[in-house]
């Protein structure tokens, strides 16, 4: 576009100039035909035979009469402006019309050139000088008053100048240089105001139609060729624009590709470069293609050496985990081992050997954790088969019952309709009891609940269907992913807390998990770290049990190792209005 730009600005510029200065010279020369017609005009149309004499008999512009029949020559009048009376008069007195030489008489207009007004004939003579052209104008004057006032138009006719066409007339200035005016209906002219030789005022103009209309053609020309110009330079600018960046669409393609490469996690591998015959650097382009293939060395061997290091750490990780089992099993061992007489063994060491088997559980369970995510950080493949998560969900809901009753347990489903009632808090009660229908909401507490296929029932005959919430995935790991979250809600809630577990299709290919509590909720500055490994929060988050800080972070690399993603936010506007985990899942 600035391309274009400056094209047009060059263009109009150039015709601009160009069209000024055929201007100027067309009207140079009308000017020069002005000043010759003008001085034709000073002449008069007796000029040529003397200033003050007559025409000879018989020149153009004269008549003459024979005698009537005695041989003699006659009297006649000539085509003196003066008549014998002193009048003024434009034509001729004929003579007798009976009286002639026996020669024809001649047309007044013939032989006169087209475009140019009659200067002889046998009748009268024209008020114009010869040779002026169409489209110019005379006045004359004698006596300081208007003599003749006249204009040929284009088929050579002549016409009279009306009043006020004289008056634009005569304000051009008496200088003898050519000036612009413009004449009522008969438009712009170039006119000069002169003296004769006998000392009277004359007028010649001549029109600047010819000049307008030239350079209106002109004008037309030159546009067609300015946006010839632009279009073509605008089509090969183009052109060439393109072909001098397909370089560097080649290094933007590089670059995109890099982008799209997950280069946050796992083995990197080889990064894309750019072709080498973009990385020429004695060209622009080519620093830019060199520049960036050296900066994908630098980050490949990076992210190289670092995978490297992350590799060691987890291998380091995984070996020591594994290694640690056996000593901490000897020692729960040994300890259950001393439990078992109690009576020998004195009070403080049944005190510390309690400690010690508690610490142990703690430990094992630490390494079994880090012995986990060890193995989904290398990637190994999960078992793949079909899983129902509303068992899981009932099943984690009756264990989290059981081990923390001071916490309020609810089942959250969607009905799939049919008849039954929908049973709230304890299912030994009635209360509450009405026909459901397709979209309520199962909600049930976790005591006594049993799953089996698509259906849920309590300990009556009562029998609840629920839409399918079915995945493709390792039910050992989904169910520590319950577990683990679950387990977060007892351990960092105080006692009276409620915790509601909610399963829902979310259309054809997913399946939504959430676990919501009406808690303290997690301080906003603790949450961009909540899934990273041993991340614990503070004094808002109650720690009522021991906590490795890994619970989170399984539950994640589980959750991404099936293709979904777990989220949390507030349960509602308040920081401290609760917390609500989401956990999103393929269903295959």
């Amino acid at each position: 576009m600035v391309l274009v730009a400056i094209l047009l600005v060059l263009g109009v510029a150039l015709a601009a100039s160009s069209t000024l200065a055929l201007r100027q010279s067309l009207v140079d020369r009308l000017d020069q035909e002005l000043v010759q017609a003008s001085q034709r005009a000073e002449r008069g149309p007796f000029d040529r035979f003397g200033a003050d004499a007559p025409p000879p008999e018989g020149a153009a512009g004269t008549t003459g009469t024979t005698g009537t029949g005695d041989g003699s020559t006659g009297s006649g009048t000539t085509g003196s402006p003066e008549g014998a009376d002193g009048s003024t008069s434009g034509a001729t007195v004929p003579a007798d019309p009976g009286a002639t030489s026996g020669a024809p008489a001649e047309d007044p207009g013939a032989g006169t050139p087209p475009g140019e007004a009659p200067s002889s004939g046998t009748g009268n003579q024209s008020p114009l000088p010869p040779g002026q052209g169409a489209g110019t104008i005379n006045v004359v004057y004698e006596d300081e008053a208007v003599r003749f006032a006249g204009y040929i138009d284009a088929s050579g006719t002549l016409q009279q100048l009306t009043d006020e066409q004289v008056a634009d007339l005569e304000t051009v200035p008496a200088d003898d240089r050519p000036h612009t005016v413009e004449v009522s209906d008969l438009g712009s002219f170039r006119a000069v105001a002169t003296t004769t030789q006998r000392g009277e005022p004359s007028i010649t103009a001549m029109s600047t139609a010819g000049v307008t209309e030239t350079l209106e053609g002109y004008l037309l020309v030159e546009a067609g060729l300015v946006a010839a110009g632009i279009v073509l330079a605008s089509v090969l600018g183009t052109w060439l624009v393109r072909r001098s960046l397909r370089p560097l669409d080649s290094l933007a393609d590089a670059a995109v590709h890099v982008s799209e490469l997950p280069l946050d996690r796992g083995e990197v591998g080889e990064i894309p470069r750019v072709d080498e015959q973009f990385t020429d650097e004695r060209t622009e382009v080519g620093q830019v293609g060199a520049a960036l293939n050296r900066m994908l060395d630098h980050v490949e061997a990076s992210l190289t050496a670092r995978h490297e290091s992350e590799t060691q750490v987890r291998q380091f990780v995984a070996d020591a985990s594994h290694e640690l089992r056996t000593p901490l099993a000897s020692i729960r061992g040994y300890s259950e081992l001393v439990r078992r007489s109690p009576d020998q063994v004195p009070p403080d060491t049944l005190r510390a050997l309690d400690r010690i088997e508690s610490e142990a559980v703690r430990m094992g369970d630490l390494v079994e954790d880090l012995l986990l995510l060890a193995r989904l950080d290398a990637g190994r493949p999960l078992d793949r088969e079909p899983v129902d998560l509303a068992a899981l969900a009932i099943d984690a809901v009756a264990d989290a019952h059981a081990a923390s009753r001071d916490h309020v347990w609810e089942l959250d489903l969607p009905l799939a309709g049919g008849e039954g009632p929908v049973m709230e808090g304890d299912q030994d009660s009635a209360e509450g009891d009405r026909p459901r229908a397709e979209g309520d909401t199962l909600t049930l507490d976790g005591d006594g609940i049993l799953a089996e296929g698509d259906a849920l029932w309590a300990d009556g005959d009562d029998t609840f269907d629920i839409p399918d919430v079915t995945v493709v995935g390792d039910e050992a790991r989904l169910r520590q992913v319950f577990a683990n979250l679950l387990g977060n809600a007892r351990v960092h809630t105080p006692p009276g807390t409620r915790v509601v577990v909610g399963i829902r299709p979310d259309g054809e290919d997913h399946v939504v998990l959430t676990v919501t509590d009406d808690g303290p909720g997690i301080p906003p500055a603790l949450l961009p770290s909540l899934f990273q490994r041993f991340s614990r929060g503070d004094s808002a988050r109650n720690r009522v049990g021991g906590s490795t800080g890994l619970g989170l972070a399984i539950a994640q690399a589980v959750v991404q190792a099936h293709g979904g993603d777990i989220s949390v936010r507030g349960a509602g506007p308040a920081p401290s209005s609760g917390t609500t985990f989401e956990v999103r899942l393929p269903r295959g």
